[in-house]
Formats: C-alpha cells, sequence, structure tokens
C-alpha cells in the first residue's frame, strides 16, 4: 500500500479516535476482562496499520523523499499508539491528549503534503 493512503488512513483513525476520547465515559472498570477484549478487538488493526505506516515512512526519509527526521517518524507512532489507549481508557489529562493528538496530526500532514508535491 502507498504511504500516502496509509497516512490518509491513520489520520482518519486519529480523528474517530478523538471523538470517541470527548464523548464517552471512562469505563467503570479498566481490569474488565470485556472492555480488554473490545479495546484489543478495536485497536489492533491500527497498531498493524501504524507498524507498516512506520516501515514505509522511514523507507521515504532514507531515500529523500520527504523531509522529516527518523525519530519524528519513530515519535510519531509511539504518540499514535498513546492517543489509541488514551482514547479507550480516557485516563490522560485533556492538554495531554491534545497535544499528542495535534503533534501526531502536524506530521500526518506534513507528509501527505509533501508527497502530494512529489507526486504531481
Amino acid at each position: 500500500m502507498e504511504l500516502k493512503i496509509l497516512t490518509q488512513q491513520l489520520k482518519q483513525h486519529l480523528n474517530k479516535l478523538k471523538e470517541r476520547y470527548n464523548h464517552l465515559e471512562p469505563p467503570k472498570n479498566r481490569r474488565d476482562k470485556d472492555f480488554f477484549e473490545l479495546v484489543k478487538r478495536e485497536t489492533t488493526p491500527v497498531y498493524s496499520l501504524l507498524e507498516e505506516w512506520e516501515e514505509m515512512a522511514l523507507e521515504k526519509v532514507k531515500e529523500r523523499e520527504i523531509n522529516v527526521h527518523p525519530q519524528q517518524v519513530t515519535r510519531t507512532r509511539e504518540n499514535m499508539e498513546l492517543v489509541l489507549m488514551h482514547s479507550y481508557y480516557i485516563d490522560a489529562r485533556r492538554k495531554r491528549y491534545m497535544e499528542l493528538s495535534q503533534s501526531v496530526l502536524y506530521i500526518f500532514d506534513q507528509i501527505i503534503s509533501e508527497l502530494s508535491v512529489l507526486n504531481k
């Protein structure tokens, strides 16, 4: 799959996660097995996308097709994973959550923009 498409898909997931964080209540019991299974079932595909995205993005960085540092790609993946978990467990302060979300969105937008210019 193409990096631009992957990035756009992850951006859509990020928006859905933000909606979830803003509109749902934290779970009553964080150790509930059913809740854990729900989180696992819903987040596994996103983790797979993230893994594939990181590999492709790092390859594009090596080829100098996108102008971001490898550490930014790695940190974006880590931050997206944090956003993913905080969106379900709602255990981060709003300011922290929004900072993580904004930093991920910034890199996603930068990559989409640079790949759009490259493909013209």
